[in-house]
């Protein structure tokens, strides 16, 4: 497994296991036959409900504590936004039986950012946190995290797959030292992406699946992906893409499919953002 080396030099896995929309019922199993394929890096949020069953899941492993690599996520807070993240925080850690996280990031862009960051530069400082990070954050509101913070997020999480590229938001994150990972890598299948001609040619030419040829691009940008299987052939395979390269000529052919905007909703759409904002979760 390649891996990716943080801003605080914590070294993240470029190529983890998501349980976004996994339901709590088959996340157990789903994440143990991850971890028996060879994932890692586990990847889960406050708001997916199933922390437990990683938890579960990784307890029942025997795997070293060390080896493994957890993300999860904080939900919106309200105000006292401080108070409420090291809640919030206690409550995930609990869920997961775990005694520290790797990576804690902010789920959305949205109720108190500062409080909320506030809580988890003090995380991060106590080692409990050993990285913090966001998701969901376009250019503006991470430059402004970033500018106006003692600590710049390891990494932003967002939507990033070959008809929504990031290229530019790549290339910013990668000047102010945060790591990009992309969410809905395969685009859950939108635009036809597993039958797409440009993506279906190169797969061809390299004897392997659209879904490998997606990962290997997104792992030759550098970008860290959390693709999501409750099938563990499917695991086994879309762990398997570091045996091949993407020339240069086909890194080009698959960035002409570029749409220019989210496929799934728009963090700049008041709608969602009202939406959003008013979701609680039940801790």
């Amino acid at each position: 497994m390649q891996n990716v080396t943080l801003n605080n030099g914590v070294e993240m896995p470029i190529l983890g296991f998501g349980v976004f929309q996994i339901a709590p019922e088959q996340t157990e199993q789903a994440v143990t036959d991850a971890l028996a394929a060879g994932y890692r890096l586990l990847d889960t949020a406050a708001a997916y409900g199933n922390e437990e069953a990683v938890g579960r899941a990784i307890k029942a492993s025997g795997i070293p504590r060390e080896e493994l690599f957890v993300t999860t996520k904080l939900w919106v807070q309200e105000a006292p936004a401080e108070e409420n993240t090291e809640r919030a925080f206690e409550t995930s850690l609990n869920k997961l039986g775990l005694d520290y996280l790797d990576l804690y990031l902010m789920h959305q862009p949205y109720g108190d950012v500062y409080g909320q960051w506030r809580a988890m530069e003090a995380l991060n400082r106590e080692g409990r946190a050993k990285a913090i990070g966001v998701a969901n954050f376009y250019p503006d509101r991470l430059l402004d995290l970033v500018i106006n913070n003692e600590v710049t997020p390891a990494v932003n999480q967002i939507e990033t797959h070959p008809f929504f590229q990031r290229t530019a938001d790549q290339e910013l994150m990668r000047e102010h030292g945060v790591q990009i990972q992309s969410w809905g890598g395969f685009a859950e299948g939108k635009n036809d992406l597993f039958t797409n001609p440009v993506l279906s040619g190169i797969s061809e030419k390299h004897g392997k699946s659209v879904a490998q040829v997606v990962l290997r691009w997104l792992t030759q940008r550098g970008v860290v992906a959390i693709p999501k299987s409750v099938r563990p052939e499917r695991m086994a395979e879309n762990l398997d893409v570091f045996d091949f390269e993407l020339t240069d000529d086909q890194m080009a052919a698959i960035a002409t499919l570029e749409t220019g905007g989210s496929l799934f909703f728009d963090h700049h759409d008041p709608a969602m953002v009202n939406w959003l904002s008013a979701r609680r979760l039940d801790s």
